[in-house]
């Protein structure tokens, strides 16, 4: 249970000086809305007006965008959407919250609570035009900018037999998850104002030009032939390389390697695996745009995926490691989820089988040998699990697609060619996202400052930071 913390610190009340930046955006984001809320109150709608009578013979007329949508197709997507929207709150953050330690759970549920917020209104005002309106291979342009043009009728291209209503939200929750991945990396570490901006800016300077050059119109990477079905470039690697980036820039945590750093409620942990492993069936199956034959195989191929890794790290824990734990089992299957996302709408059974034992093995080296290694302090794992899950189901899919899955083959069917071409997706996205989130990272730290003090980190962030705690 969480309680107001009734303890007094010396630290002084925030100036109002440092509420106007807020205000100047706030306003920023009222005077933007403007032109949009003008369009749909004094713009006649883009539907027929309903008519009194019924004409005999209706003349030709160009047919209605909104005469295809498709209700079965909607009612799915509406549904994936939800799901991957519970994939963040709660499942995400109750993942990640059952890890850290007690004096950091809060602040951990804050941070995918506040990102939620704060990404749904950037892809409102401007993120989802920049990832799929028609700009130029790299960008998308201004045209759906505070979603002006929306209307009931509207549909993108992308995905025709739904409104584009559904279709923005439903890629705006995938535009929540992405950044909220990132927090595992920096975990009990990073001020809330900091993470903040670094979310909003990394949102848009990183997030949207991916996602364009992926699965937007005119993508670069998408044109030439990348193949990702739900975001292992755009998603997953993504997150896990700005991740690690942040993770080096900021540090190490105080007593790290010194001081046991056990997690508070593997309960939770438990619960919030879960809730993503049935979150990804709208993840990967919603992303075939429709109730069809394909959305029905990504299901498919996200199960046996899913569960192959689950025992994969279970088992390859247990040989390392003399027993078998519940972190480890739900770290495989998340593991698991993450590399059959690239590749879920382009294999069959079989190659989803082989990808998630593969991502079982794998991700419990790199987030248990690998790291330890290296010495970097990635706190929950989230390079480990998902920038090396996801580029190895990238690498994979070109291995087993099925070209009457996905209509492309890989190097079982003869295409090894399909291998290249998914490596220069996953190189192209892991150094355009590295460098940029190094940049960000670095402009911050000089303004504003990336850490919490050390009698901050220590006295942990729940009541440092937000002065709550949990009994």
């Amino acid at each position: 249970m969480a309680t107001r913390s009734d303890i007094t610190h010396p630290r002084k009340v925030t100036h109002m000086k440092k509420f106007l930046p807020m205000l100047a955006l706030s306003l920023f984001v009222l005077i933007g809305a403007v032109p949009a809320w003008a369009q749909v109150a004094s713009a006649p709608a883009n539907t027929a007006p309903v008519a009194t009578t019924t004409p005999v013979a209706a003349p030709a007329a160009a047919p209605n965008p909104a005469a295809f949508i498709n209700s079965g197709d909607n009612a799915w997507m509406l549904t994936s959407t939800a799901l991957v929207l519970m994939m963040t709150i709660p499942g995400l953050a109750l993942f990640y919250g059952g890890m850290v330690r007690k004096k950091n759970v809060l602040a951990t549920l804050m941070q995918s609570f506040a990102i939620t917020a704060l990404v749904t209104v950037l892809w409102m005002i401007i993120g989802y035009s920049l990832a799929f309106t028609t700009g130029n291979g790299f960008i998308g342009g201004v045209s759906r900018f505070f979603l002006d043009g929306m209307g009931l009728d509207a549909v993108n291209p992308l995905a025709p037999t739904i409104p584009e209503s559904t279709y923005m939200t439903f890629q705006m929750t995938f535009a929540i998850i992405t950044p909220a991945l990132i927090v595992g990396a920096f975990a009990e570490r990073m001020k809330f104002s900091a993470m903040l901006w670094f979310m909003g800016i990394w949102l848009l300077a990183v997030y949207a030009p991916i996602a364009h050059m992926v699965w937007g119109p005119g993508g670069w990477l998408g044109s030439d032939g990348v193949l990702d079905y739900a975001g292992g470039t755009v998603v997953h690697i993504n997150a896990g390389v700005a991740g690690l980036v942040a993770a080096l820039v900021m540090g190490k945590r105080v007593g790290y390697k010194k001081e046991t750093m056990p997690p508070h409620n593997l309960v939770l942990t438990l619960i919030g695996a879960s809730l993503l492993w049935v979150g990804w069936f709208g993840f990967n199956a919603g992303s075939a745009g429709a109730a069809n034959d394909r959305a029905g195989m990504a299901m498919a191929a996200t199960q046996i995926a899913t569960a192959a890794a689950a025992l994969g790290w279970m088992f390859t824990e247990w040989k390392a490691k003399g027993k078998p734990t519940i972190l480890g089992i739900c770290s495989g299957a998340v593991a698991g989820l993450v590399a059959i996302t690239p590749a879920s709408g382009f294999v069959g059974p079989g190659g989803a089988l082989a990808i998630g034992i593969a991502a079982g093995m794998v991700c419990f080296w790199t987030a248990v040998y690998m790291k330890e290694m290296i010495g970097y302090d990635d706190s929950l794992d989230a390079f480990g699990v998902h920038a090396i899950g996801g580029a190895l189901g990238a690498i994979l899919t070109g291995v087993f697609a099925v070209k009457a899955i996905g209509g492309t083959a890989g190097v079982l069917e003869g295409n090894i060619g399909q291998v290249l071409i998914q490596a220069k997706g996953v190189t192209v996205t892991v150094v355009y996202d590295a460098v940029v989130s190094f940049i960000i990272l670095k402009l911050l730290d000089m303004t504003i400052g990336l850490r919490v003090t050390e009698e901050q980190e220590r006295e942990g962030l729940d009541i440092s930071l937000h002065g709550e705690q949990v009994l």
